[in-house]
């Protein structure tokens, strides 16, 4: 794959790392942009179980390139209006495409793991994480606001005065402060191993189970007990149906 995103497929499971070291993952618009067509291509894929998701280098993320971006204000502003199809910009799907595939996501994540990183890794279903990681919600620096998805990422992960403390000061936190917050799902010192295991286990399990667990509770985790409810009942009726189909052929 070009643009800095590399993907590979090996078995049941899919492989995309950020792959601009030298730059410790330094995001880019076409980095941004091939992050999307990257999940699309997956997503086409019924034979993929999971999805790992890392940075090569010295770190996961230190977050967009600002000074690489801004050479092109132009492109950032034609990439920064939402597509009306899909709701979202650029900058919003190159996370929140992870939200959209069937397959669980995981992020492996070492080192730093900055503003638009940390927005890509907290759009993740789950994050490893090693112990010298480092996170922060980066774009207060820069007179900004976290808008590639954080503020729908974070309201799901961690309380409102923990999203608030980490946006208005852009200080960088570490792995143990991180999980301690439910910032990340588990801290090790090999997330790689710890994220095999876990789509292992999960690929033991009924794939259309899986995806619809995902969009249930995507559709859902906010939403009123009444709406809930509804979602939850629309998604079941497709996989009881498909139980008692399944359990008729096989009763024959």
């Amino acid at each position: 794959m070009s643009h800095n995103v590399s993907l590979t497929f090996d078995g049941d499971r899919a492989y995309v790392a950020l792959d601009r070291p030298d730059k410790h993952n330094g995001l880019t618009i076409d980095m941004l942009n091939e992050l999307v067509r990257v999940a699309g291509i997956i997503g086409k894929r019924s034979d993929i179980r999971a999805v790992i998701l890392s940075g090569n280098g010295p770190s996961f993320s230190s977050g967009l390139d600002i000074a690489k971006a801004m050479g092109n204000p132009l492109d950032v502003v034609r990439n920064f209006v939402p597509l009306p199809w899909r709701g979202t910009n650029t900058f919003q799907e190159a996370c929140w495409a992870w939200r959209r595939l069937p397959q669980p996501v995981i992020a492996v994540v070492h080192g730093r793991c900055y503003g638009g990183g940390l927005q890509i890794a907290l759009a993740a279903d789950f994050r490893f994480v090693t112990p010298d990681s480092e996170f922060a919600v980066m774009e207060a620096k820069h007179g900004l606001i976290p808008d590639m998805t954080g503020a729908a990422t974070l309201s799901r992960l961690i309380g409102l005065d923990q999203a608030l403390l980490l946006t208005m000061t852009a200080d960088p936190v570490d792995a143990a402060y991180a999980e301690r917050i439910g910032l990340v799902t588990e801290v090790t010192a090999d997330p790689r191993a710890a994220a095999e295991k876990l789509a292992d286990r999960i690929a033991a399990r009924s794939p259309q189970a899986v995806a619809s667990a995902k969009k249930l509770f995507d559709r859902s985790w906010h939403a009123s007990v009444r709406r809930t409810l509804a979602v939850e009942r629309a998604t079941q009726l497709p996989l009881i149906l498909k139980q008692a189909l399944d359990h008729g052929r096989n009763g024959k």
